[in-house]
């Protein structure tokens, strides 16, 4: 009898762990987008914010913290408590590039944070004011030739994945302009519009307005093959320069510490989330691609591009300290 009491006494010890294991969420939690009120992470961050509140029956209250390209955001959410309760928008920018340029770094993104889940992936658009003489990449390709230095382009600052890709489009077009870099990419594509600089590699969810209202012209978008959203707009690739062709994305993180169960319920959450169609019909109108994933696939990514960026930063040769 003792053995069988045992027995059934370890069985039910057993059933009992996965209750026992499972994360409390008992208070609201935050993520943080590490850029201003209206670039794209805020703005898609905002729209999953409600519904992945709803499935782990908490709010989620979004909180801009800017600073350092990113940096200030990302290391207060990499210094505070591993609960689960304090989150990072994370853009290919912070997770990827940064680590390469700022040597100052308190902090490392491959280290002290832990990924919850891919979140989203977007195109970017190079835009120029009206007053730019230039309808196609070719005819700016040329008109920045002759005037080597004098056109310039903004960006949500120094390393920012609108800077890089930017850098990207320099190098592969053989073409020299100027960078003006802004703190956030609402600043920088406030002054495309004014005509204050005169082009930007803005991403699709953040200037598909004002393309659409005719306050700035797109002559190409980054992705593979054009968007549904601006049909009328060649790629890179059509343009002739396959190799500018490039996305940006989002994925959410928690502090390196973070129980692997509360990772997996964020995630889930999180999953369930980009499932919701009215999300997904939201994302897509706002111009990004829900792109749901596991933890594992978002440190593959963060590896892969760390690489890729690293080499773009030596090539154009960028420093920011």
């Amino acid at each position: 009898m003792i053995r069988r009491r045992t027995i059934l006494a370890s069985g039910a010890a057993v059933l009992a762990m996965p209750a026992l294991a499972q994360p409390v969420f008992n208070r609201p939690l935050r993520i943080i987008v590490p850029f201003a009120p209206g670039g794209s992470s805020d703005i898609l961050a905002r729209l999953m914010a409600p519904k992945l509140g709803e499935a782990l029956g908490q709010s989620v209250v979004v909180e801009n913290r800017t600073g350092a390209g990113g940096n200030v955001g990302a290391e207060n959410v990499a210094r505070s408590p591993a609960d689960g309760h304090s989150l990072l928008m994370g853009t290919m920018g912070g997770l990827t590039i940064n680590p390469h340029l700022y040597r100052g770094m308190t902090f490392d993104p491959a280290r002290d944070l832990v990924g919850v889940g891919m979140a989203f992936e977007t195109v970017h658009v190079l835009i120029v004011h009206p007053g730019v003489q230039a309808t196609t990449v070719a005819e700016l390709v040329a008109l920045a030739k002759a005037q080597p230095g004098r056109l310039t382009y903004g960006s949500a600052g120094a390393g920012s994945s609108t800077h890089m890709v930017a850098e990207l489009f320099r190098l592969t077009a053989g073409i020299e302009l100027t960078h003006v870099p802004y703190r956030g990419s609402a600043p920088a594509l406030n002054d495309t519009v004014a005509g204050t600089v005169q082009l930007m590699l803005d991403q699709l969810p953040s200037c598909i307005g004002q393309v659409q209202a005719g306050r700035v012209r797109a002559l190409a978008v980054t992705g593979s093959a054009r968007h549904p959203l601006l049909p009328e707009v060649p790629s890179m690739a059509e343009a002739g320069l396959a190799g500018a062709s490039a996305t940006s994305w989002g994925a959410v993180m928690a502090p390196t510490g973070t129980p692997v169960p509360a990772i997996a319920r964020l995630n889930a959450a999180l999953n369930a989330a980009l499932a919701d169609q009215s999300v997904r019909t939201r994302l897509v109108q706002a111009g990004a691609d829900p792109l749901s994933s596991t933890p594992e696939a978002v440190a593959e990514r963060m590896r892969a591009e760390t690489a890729t960026w690293g080499r773009v930063v030596r090539e154009a040769n960028i420093t920011i300290n």
